[in-house]
């Protein structure tokens, strides 16, 4: 294991202090009194992002049929150089064959390959037993949205080899109750998303264990009652966490405001969902929702129009920089809701910048006013970019 000192400001106090690495470890972190008064030059440490939602990057498409363990490690060399030191590689919405196909090589890829044995924390099964009408079925393709299938369900985690740790589902069917009493049992977490469930069926799925909304607002019907209504309904639990994707596209800084300050920030997170078109010129692309679009502004539409959404393509640094820029939050706010928040739901207790912690950390510069990746940490050695300062 490498050996090293960082010399860099605290994310959550912008003061300078001397952090030593080894074994895997932070094994201790001084405050260095020689640059107290001269530190804004020093680049900021900071707790490694952990993204829920991720669907591919670069290309590679982790729900598609010739999806391979080398593509799933390009995604995952992907997320570290964009400071996310873990993730769920998310399947979606399919037929059973396709999913068992995907679910497996993605499993292969975390029991075997380097880097995804690392920072692959679980799989994120969205989907199929989701919502089948227009607006809360998203880009999912309609002809594989089914009930849930308690039956199924354990196929697929088997394919899994049992690494999924995260479902989301509607519960609007009548077995959704069932599957979530099962998945909880089982330590797999559920989250309602997609949904057209009415305010009876959220609250008996958050009576059944259901603690996370999925990229809430989004999903969603373009017209909804005005209340009741099923955002309502989540935003009113507070039992349930909501994620949400802070890309400038999916959700307005209105109602990302309005979220957030009827959620708090220890009742909310953010997540990517991006996709393998993060990155891509504009154009029409085929992928496993269908056709979908890149427009002009890197917003991921379902081609031939502007509004329906099919992903995204913005990494959680660059949600992290819009909630600062467009909502004024702090640096330490901003990155606990990318990376403390995550940890906590996924029961990683000690991911943190703190004697003892796994050495799992990015170090970032700030540059106007912006948050830019300079390197990222992992299991105690420098997996992407360089130190700096």
């Amino acid at each position: 294991m490498n050996t090293f000192r960082l010399l860099a400001r605290r994310y959550d106090t912008l003061r300078p202090v001397v952090v030593d690495i080894a074994a895997g470890h932070i094994q201790s972190i001084q405050a260095d009194f020689a640059h107290q008064t001269s530190a804004g030059h020093l680049p900021i440490v900071a707790p490694g992002l952990i993204d829920l939602q991720v669907n591919g990057l670069a290309g590679h498409e982790l729900n598609h049929p010739h999806v391979s363990p080398d593509d799933v490690e390009a995604v995952t060399q992907g997320m570290l150089q964009a400071g996310v030191t873990h993730y769920l590689p998310t399947c979606t919405t399919d037929s059973r064959e396709l999913l068992v196909r995907s679910l497996g090589v993605i499993a292969t890829a975390k029991e075997s390959l380097p880097r995804s044995r690392q920072s692959i924390a679980g799989i994120h099964l969205e989907g199929p037993y989701i919502s089948a009408e227009d607006g809360p079925r998203g880009a999912h393709p309609r002809e594989h949205v089914r009930p849930p299938s308690l039956e199924e369900f354990k196929q697929l985690q088997s394919a899994a080899r049992g690494h999924i740790k995260l479902v989301t589902l509607s519960p609007e069917y009548p077995d959704s109750i069932e599957l979530i009493r099962y998945l909880v049992q089982q330590g797999v977490l559920v989250a309602i998303g997609h949904t057209a469930a009415s305010s009876e069926q959220i609250t008996a799925a958050v009576d059944a264990g259901a603690t996370l909304s999925t990229h809430l607002g989004n999903g969603a019907h373009p017209s909804i009652k005005r209340h009741p209504n099923y955002i309502w309904d989540q935003l009113a639990d507070d039992r349930l966490t909501a994620t949400l994707i802070a890309d400038g596209h999916h959700l307005p800084t209105s109602v990302l405001k309005s979220m957030l300050r009827v959620k708090g920030l220890e009742r909310s997170l953010l997540v990517s969902d991006i996709t393998a078109l993060a990155g891509m010129p504009p154009g029409i692309y085929r992928s496993g929702l269908g056709e979908v679009e890149v427009l002009e502004d890197g917003k991921l539409v379902v081609a031939h129009q502007r509004q329906l959404l099919a992903g995204a393509s913005r990494d959680l640094l660059y949600c992290i920089n819009h909630l600062r820029s467009a909502l004024g939050l702090s640096i330490e706010n901003a990155i606990d809701l990318a990376s403390l928040r995550p940890a906590q739901h996924l029961g990683m207790a000690s991911h943190g910048l703190e004697i003892g912690a796994p050495a799992n950390l990015v170090v970032l510069s700030l540059r106007d006013l912006q948050l830019h990746h300079e390197c990222t940490i992992l299991g105690g050695e420098i997996v992407s970019g360089n130190l700096i300062a």
